[in-house]
């Protein structure tokens, strides 16, 4: 833990060619124990809380790059479990947990695998935001600040940023839409945009960042 009254310790960083955990896209930061930051495997949920500066396994996936994506038994003699009933059961619930041959993960978290194995996976972080830290400060000087990691800040934007477009799309296709109904709906959403393009700095690829009308930038 950390010492009394100091706040929460900065995320350890590593160089990018370093094989650690620290640098793998399956291992996310949680909490602070006696060692330091800790936190899960999103693939070996086995192996329960532990640091960034672990030793890599055989799932290793540097970020940037696409999760390994489960292996499923398929020995004949074993009657296979069927995870697709779980997953549209539980689909109003990103935060249900999925049973997956002994691999238990969130449906968003076994989506975001799916989708990196398909080539949807989220954009890049700017390389200098890599395992730093956002930091929320009280106005009152005798409340702790709050620490939060920018990769878990980057992913909940990113998620906003998809169900936009894909909002955007659906508004496109809908067949009961005027067209001055769809201009002006996706007037709000430009303005959306635009509003958001604060999160810009995070993104790697320009191409990737947000894009509102020249008012709202």
């Amino acid at each position: 833990m950390s010492d009394a009254g100091a706040g929460p310790r900065p995320l350890p960083t590593f160089r990018p060619d370093e094989r650690v955990c620290g640098n793998c896209k399956l291992w996310s930061p949680h909490s602070e124990d006696h060692r330091g930051w800790v936190g899960p495997c999103r693939l070996q949920n086995s192996r329960g809380m532990f640091p960034p500066s672990a030793p890599i396994c055989d799932k290793y996936a540097p970020k940037g790059s696409a999760a390994p994506a489960p292996v499923v038994s398929s020995t004949r003699t074993r009657t296979a479990r069927s995870v697709a009933p779980v997953v549209v059961r539980h689909r109003a619930d990103p935060h249900a947990v999925v049973d997956l041959e002994g691999l238990n993960m969130t449906r968003e978290e076994l989506m975001d695998i799916f989708r990196e194995a398909a080539g949807l996976s989220e954009p890049p972080l700017a390389g200098k935001w890599e395992g730093g830290t956002v930091r929320l400060v009280p106005g009152n000087p005798e409340l702790q600040a709050k620490d939060l990691p920018i990769d878990n800040l980057f992913h909940k934007v990113t998620m906003v940023r998809d169900r936009i477009r894909v909002l955007e799309q659906k508004l496109n296709a809908h067949p009961k839409l005027t067209e001055a109904e769809k201009a002006e709906m996706q007037g709000y959403i430009t303005r959306v945009y635009g509003s958001l393009t604060s999160f810009n700095l995070l993104f790697k690829e320009k191409g990737d960042q947000f894009v509102g009308s020249k008012g709202d930038e």
